[in-house]
């Protein structure tokens, strides 16, 4: 089993940056792929980045060059750095697991004004 817990969410102006960190624990050797989705209103969830275990990351083509997907192992923690952020990245965003099964975190919200 495996837990997720996010936190770093906000209100931010356009323009502006936001750092969600998702903490992990568990049986991380459960783990082959970690990723953040987000899920904004009246809108299906969506892949943001991802990450596999050997450190291959991922992004869908609106986030490059403005997010950065990152991880501390010795702290057992991932993160996505967002900057540049603009209305259109305002959404609930959450933190996935993927391996032996698929966990996923309790969300954060990220709102982004004009």
């Amino acid at each position: 089993q495996v837990q997720l817990v996010e936190s770093g969410g906000g209100l931010v102006q356009s323009g502006g940056s936001l750092r969600l960190s998702c903490a992990v624990s568990g049986n991380l050797f459960n783990i082959r792929i970690m990723g953040w989705y987000r899920q904004a209103p009246g809108k299906q969830r969506e892949s943001v980045a991802s990450m596999t275990s050997s450190g291959r990351s991922n992004y869908t083509d609106s986030v490059k060059g403005r997010f950065t997907f990152s991880r501390d192992t010795d702290k057992n923690t991932v993160y996505l750095q967002m900057n540049s952020l603009v209305p259109e990245d305002t959404a609930v965003y959450y933190c996935n697991a993927r391996g032996t099964g698929d966990w996923w975190g309790q969300g954060t919200q990220v709102t982004v004004s004009s």
